[in-house]
């Protein structure tokens, strides 16, 4: 049995793991393409700042248009009571502010934080989830949450979001050059040439597959993260071991939520859209549950 600590630790090397993978890989993918397609660091550099620019544009708004398109209103401690006294007892505990709580009116039972710092962070609940779980329970989700907030686990997943972006961006403009480009380049650069473009199209076609596996390994180890972090808010795994198998067990698919915003939930509200078996794990959004659940119960 490992401790709350240990877990923590665990799950904090293991994310820094995947994203230095990540990173390298971003890296050999510019220079195989700069190499095969003849690019120049201009090139290279105006996919750049277009990925900063759609990057920039999700840091500072992409938490209200997350909010606009799930419909969510703003909490209040009148209506929301135990979500709001919640929230604000575990921000205290975790020495960070009291996030924006909103709501969403929907009977399926999920939650999910965002933000690009403690300081500009929302913490979104439907209204089945606070209907659904008992006070001990709803702690253990909000924790979970406040955990993501307090790790910049938001922040790091807008990051990687505008990484997947930009390999997604150098794929398609390679793609387009094979297909429009100067073809005085064909035979240059002799055997090494030849083979670097035959990667270069190799990569051009799968890269954006392997950056989006990345982005989903990272998020699924956050979620473990999270869970240890909350944990050592609640200082009770119970409470969001139950929480989880909950949440999880309701079969009505959250209708605010959609393939872009899934990985922000605590649980994929996407119900019957996960994949099942170990090599189809790579693409869900989420671990699973039952996993979770055993780790949080053995600490």
């Amino acid at each position: 049995m490992i401790n709350v600590y240990e877990q923590q630790d665990r799950n904090k090397r293991r994310s820094l793991l995947v994203i230095v993978l990540f990173t390298i890989f971003i890296t050999g993918v510019s220079w195989v393409f700069s190499r095969a397609f003849s690019y120049g660091p201009g090139t290279v550099g105006l996919a750049l700042v277009l990925s900063g620019l759609m990057g920039f544009s999700s840091y500072w708004w992409g938490d209200k248009l997350v909010l606009a398109i799930s419909g969510a209103r703003p909490a209040s401690k009148k209506n929301d009571f135990n979500f709001y006294t919640v929230a604000e007892n575990l921000a205290l505990a975790a020495r960070i502010p009291v996030p924006r709580l909103y709501v969403i009116e929907d009977s399926a039972p999920n939650a999910f934080a965002t933000g690009r710092d403690p300081e500009h962070a929302t913490v979104c609940a439907t209204t089945g989830l606070l209907q659904k779980l008992d006070r001990t329970e709803l702690e253990g989700v909000i924790a979970h949450e406040l955990s993501h907030v307090k790790n910049y686990d938001t922040r790091l997943m807008s990051i990687v979001t505008i990484l997947v972006g930009m390999v997604t961006l150098l794929a398609d403009w390679a793609l387009r050059g094979m297909r429009f480009g100067n073809r005085s380049r064909e035979g240059r650069g002799g055997n090494l040439g030849s083979f670097l473009l035959i990667v270069g199209i190799v990569l051009a076609l799968i890269s954006p597959l392997i950056a989006k596996l990345i982005q989903l390994a990272i998020s699924r180890k956050r979620e473990f993260l999270a869970d240890a972090s909350g944990v050592m808010l609640t200082r009770f795994p119970e409470g969001l071991a139950r929480a989880l198998e909950k949440i999880s067990a309701d079969r009505e698919p959250l209708e605010a939520a959609n393939k872009a915003t899934a990985h922000l939930y605590i649980v994929n509200p996407l119900k019957g859209q996960s994949f099942v078996g170990w090599f189809a794990n790579f693409f869900n959004t989420h671990p699973p549950v039952a996993e979770r659940v055993k780790a949080l119960r053995e600490m």
